[in-house]
């Protein structure tokens, strides 16, 4: 549904039966950091590298957070005009009739509505948005009768947006930065994320991050599913380093 948090079976980048969400530190740190955002209405900004697990860890955090909260999300895939943000919180915010004409009327529906109930407006893939687009959500949230928290999250250039920006940036509350998971996190994570990890031998599970998935939630996702049909593909019950050599091969990776 437009505006929504997605269903939790779609938090899993590939279709895998039996994957896990892990509870990961900064999993924890999010949590933590979005509750404390959303009891004092504020703003925050999650940030870093593709593939590290931000939209993952924001969307199952808020889904357990605030269930009964109205939460709506925003994703956005291009650099998109403040006309058009103005339409996509049209869209998301579910209001009937025609979007209006003319800006003004346009903001003022807008306040209005946002002024009704508390919400929580989840901006994601940020680094989209330009100065103007920026400096309009900061006008939207410091309106004095919006109950508005929002949260930014952004891959590569979300911080550095942010932090140009600065009538934004010093209003932000939080700021998390993802990081990719480090050996030993690697060691915790990844045989909780799928069973085919559970058994696996930990010096494996090293060389596939090491080759292959380089701390990256997205690439583990991958590189398991790849994983699971070379088990399958070679009669094998348990990973090895053949299993793993086959999945390399599609991957692009070395080894």
């Amino acid at each position: 549904m437009t505006g929504h948090l997605p269903p939790a079976p779609s938090d899993q980048y590939v279709t895998l039966p039996e994957a896990r969400l892990v509870t990961t530190k900064a999993l924890l740190a999010a949590r933590e950091n979005l509750a404390d955002t959303i009891t004092a209405r504020a703003m925050m900004c999650l940030h870093g590298g593709a593939g590290f697990g931000k939209t993952v860890a924001v969307t199952s955090c808020l889904r357990e957070l605030e269930p009964d909260e109205d939460i709506r999300r925003i994703t956005f895939h291009a650099r998109p005009t403040t006309r058009a943000v103005r339409h996509e919180l049209f869209a998301a915010l579910e209001l009937p009739g025609q979007p209006p004409r003319y800006p003004s009327e346009f903001d003022h529906l807008l306040k209005d509505t946002l002024a009704t109930a508390p919400r929580t407006l989840v901006l994601d893939e940020a680094q989209w948005l330009s100065s103007e687009q920026l400096e309009y959500c900061r006008y939207l949230w410091d309106d004095p009768y919006t109950q508005l928290a929002i949260v930014f999250v952004g891959g590569d250039g979300c911080y550095a947006a942010l932090r140009k920006e600065p009538m934004l940036s010093s209003r932000i509350y939080i700021w998390q930065r993802f990081t990719r998971l480090s050996p030993d996190e690697v060691l915790e994570a990844i045989p909780l994320y799928h069973p085919i990890w559970a058994e696996a031998d930990p010096d494996d599970i090293t060389f596939a991050d090491q080759h292959a998935a380089h701390g990256n939630f997205r690439d583990w996702a991958r590189l398991t599913a790849h994983t699971h049909t070379a088990l399958e593909r070679l009669g094998r019950a348990r990973v090895d380093r053949e299993a793993l050599r086959w999945a390399f091969s599609r991957l692009g990776s070395g080894g």
